[in-house]
């Protein structure tokens, strides 16, 4: 998470990391945001990921399976559906994660 001091210093933070700025000698504290929050919003970012893994995975099993079982030839489609997969899922698959990272929440952490 990023954390941007008062005086404009910006450190990027783990939860439940402690940071003194360097400038004015505010200490922050990642610990005063609610836990089950914030690892609610960490778990939905990591199905996200997953869902896409899984997807190319099941994409690169299915089309192995069928090089196997019909023709090795089909492996030489592989290039092409590798490049629909990236030009064709992925950008969507990324306009909807940014999506629904600028919906998250943001908190407002006060210095110790």
């Amino acid at each position: 998470m990023t954390v941007t001091c008062d005086c404009e210093a910006v450190r990027l933070l783990t939860y439940g990391e402690r940071w003194t700025c360097e400038g004015c000698g505010r200490r922050w504290d990642t610990n005063k945001i609610p836990a089950a929050e914030y690892w609610g919003i960490m778990r939905e970012m990591r199905r996200y990921r997953l869902v896409a893994i899984g997807a190319a995975l099941a994409l690169g099993a299915t089309f192995a399976l069928l090089a196997f079982l019909v023709s090795q030839r089909l492996l030489l489609l592989m290039p092409i559906v590798m490049a629909g997969w990236f030009l064709l899922y992925m950008p969507r698959w990324r306009r909807m994660v940014r999506r629904r990272a600028r919906a998250l929440p943001s908190w407002q952490l006060d210095p110790e």
